[in-house]
């Protein structure tokens, strides 16, 4: 325990080793049920295996270790799912407003109720430390109270009155879709994509990824405790190429919201386009975060290794450019590299650690191979401190500063999605405009000054669906949330989920004033 002790001190940790052991204890115990038995689809109420009987290994990012095996779907799975979401689209959709909100601020209950259980199996199955995923259920909630207290409006629509008609608009939900959502922060991002279809008054059958797929049962069980009928929300596991591509094409489906890769997002939209299916896409981003020499350097040193370094980098909105202006370039970027140093990486489950293990090896091994692209590229890397205990199978990597890097760089322009943060000098406004603007992706950008004139000029010339002044990103619900580019189609939040959700009709009533013109008379 003394050289426990002794190495946690080295990389800037405090030892909780109470609450260290009460979170292991509480991942055995909650992981206990995924390795004595697989993990199944979900399919109208109902555990189901998969047709052909096969399963697929969920391992520890930690240590490599088996957690348990999980059905492995593929398309007469998805048909069976898309099955129970036709059958129960109509009960489902004909409810009120209100009989919606009632049954999604239950399963908000319901998710509160399990929040420690969430949040250890996120982060177990993650690798995302204990101290971000405690709020995975907390976050997933509000997104249920949240998109519940709109049901009851979601089928409003607008008067639109001409000279001589009065036309009104309505919506009503497109049917059953496909949710297919990432492995970052699986549970969250989930509720964000379902909650909204099922006040809407969609059924939905989700495909969650395959390298975090347990917390996806967890809330189809909370859902079900809470009182949502059987198939309205089905969760069919596999992979991408087999039950992803089985869901884009099911002519029974009428939409997927995805959450992902831009490149995966391209196939989606190819393997739905034989359907006319509808898309939402949340992709990649490559997010710049701009620094004046105006700015309050003490709020954008703490915004900028906060959103590279909080959810082990692996997030869409991180900002993993950092553009700096060229008369505090070094004093800033040193100031980076030694917070760089001290941001400590540990344990997934230990309440001190920030940065824990990456997701599985093939992106580990894609993370760390930037490092080598960057020094051949003829730019300096700033690694912080590994973690001493850190297994040797584990898909361990570290904060890292990438300095002495221009625009056209690999490392400036594709998104790596793990810890790594590559600083760029500009010259004036112009400059940063130009150089943030230079990639293939448009979903963040973040912006640092006290000039509110230049705050505004930036915004809006930045190519970018969001932008944050002065501040890291902070998530408002009504708020539209989306990027431009390749960084996706669409926005989520507020009523944009419901125009995705939902069909809009129009209906037009004549005035009696309205001519008619009279043919053959």
């Amino acid at each position: 325990m003394a050289a426990d002790a002794q190495a946690r001190r080295h990389v800037g940790l405090l030892p909780q080793t109470a609450d260290f052991a009460v979170n292991l204890e509480a991942s055995r115990r909650h992981l206990a049920r995924f390795a004595a038995a697989p993990t199944l689809h979900l399919i109208g109420g109902v555990p189901t295996a998969s047709a052909s009987g096969e399963t697929f290994s969920d391992q520890s990012p930690i240590d490599g270790t088996h957690l348990g095996e999980v059905a492995a779907g593929d398309a007469a799975d998805v048909a069976a799912a898309a099955s129970a979401a036709q059958d129960a689209f109509e009960e489902w959709s004909a409810k009120s407003g209100e009989q919606r909100k009632r049954i999604l601020h239950t399963v908000a209950d319901v998710i509160m109720a399990r929040a420690d259980e969430i949040a250890i199996v996120e982060s177990a199955d993650t690798g995302q430390t204990i101290r971000f995923m405690s709020s995975a259920a907390v976050r997933g909630a509000e997104n249920f109270r949240f998109f519940a207290d709109r049901a009851p409006a979601a089928s409003d629509g607008l008067a639109l009155p001409s000279e001589h008609h009065l036309n009104y608009t309505s919506r009503r939900a497109i049917g059953p879709v496909g949710v297919i959502t990432p492995w970052n922060t699986p549970f969250m991002l989930s509720t964000w994509k379902i909650a909204p279809a099922l006040a809407a008054g969609c059924t939905v059958v989700h495909k969650p990824a395959e390298w975090s797929p347990l917390t996806a049962n967890l809330l189809a069980e909370a859902a079900a405790d809470a009182g949502l009928p059987a198939g309205v929300l089905n969760v069919v596991h596999g992979f991408g190429d087999t039950a992803g591509r089985a869901l884009t094409e099911h002519p029974d489906i009428k939409a997927i919201a995805f959450v992902g890769e831009s490149a995966t997002g391209s196939a989606i939209q190819a393997q739905g386009a034989p359907t006319l299916k509808r898309v939402h896409f949340e992709l990649g981003g490559k997010n710049p975060v701009i620094v004046f020499d105006d700015a309050d350097m003490e709020r954008a040193l703490d915004a900028v290794v906060f959103m590279i370094y909080s959810l082990n980098g692996e997030r869409c909105t991180s900002s993993s450019r950092l553009l700096v202006q060229e008369s505090i370039h070094d004093e800033f970027c040193a100031r980076v590299a030694e917070r760089t140093r001290a941001v400590p990486v540990g344990h997934p489950l230990d309440p001190d650690a920030v940065i824990g293990p990456l997701i599985h090896p093939r992106h580990c091994e894609k993370v760390r191979s930037y490092m080598d692209i960057a020094r051949a590229e003829g730019a300096i890397v700033v690694e912080g401190t590994p973690w001493a205990d850190a297994p040797r199978d584990g898909n361990w990597t570290v904060p890292t500063l990438i300095t002495g890097a221009s625009p056209r760089m690999r490392i400036a322009q594709e998104e790596i999605f793990g810890p790594v943060l590559t600083a760029l000098p500009f010259s004036d406004e112009a400059d940063a405009i130009k150089i943030a603007n230079d990639t293939d992706y448009g979903l963040a950008a973040y912006i640092w000054t006290s000039e509110i004139g230049r705050a505004h000029r930036v915004a809006q010339a930045l190519d970018a669906g969001m932008i944050w002044v002065n501040s890291q990103n902070v998530r408002h619900l009504p708020t539209p949330f989306g990027g431009t580019k390749a960084s996706g189609i669409g926005r989520d939040g507020g009523d944009w989920s419901f125009d995705f959700y939902m069909e809009t009709k129009n209906t037009s009533i004549a005035l009696d004033t309205h001519h008619i013109a009279r043919l053959g008379v």
